[in-house]
């Protein structure tokens, strides 16, 4: 699958800057959701080949909202990339277990996104 449109979900503008200047430098066109409420919402209005998830958000959990793209039908062939602040021991493992393609530790590496961006 070629990835173009990507779904950011991180309530930090500065990160969503971050974000959005490294991936459009990578050609890769890039929509926003800063909360919980908003990821859902904008997945199925977007229907991105691609979602970045922060788990830490305000209205809800990052889990939450990972299971939730899981059990809608036409959200869940979406890969979905954690891109976390938190510690990595367990959130990883859990973040993998509830279907997440890849779990990148904040700060992130660029090279190492773009590499499984793919």
């Amino acid at each position: 699958m070629s990835i173009k449109k990507i779904l950011i979900v991180e309530d930090d503008t500065d990160v969503r800057l971050g974000y959005h200047v490294l991936l459009k430098a990578n050609h890769y066109d890039t929509v926003f959701a800063s909360d919980a409420l908003s990821a859902v919402s904008g997945a199925r209005k977007h229907l991105p080949d691609l979602i970045i998830l922060d788990l830490g958000l305000p209205a809800g959990d990052g889990f939450i909202v990972l299971d939730r793209f899981r059990a809608d039908t036409d959200l869940s062939v979406i890969p979905v990339i954690v891109v976390s602040a938190r510690d990595l021991h367990g959130n990883k493992e859990h973040a993998l277990q509830a279907g997440a393609r890849a779990y990148l530790q904040k700060p992130w590496n660029d090279d190492e996104l773009l590499a499984i961006i793919g």
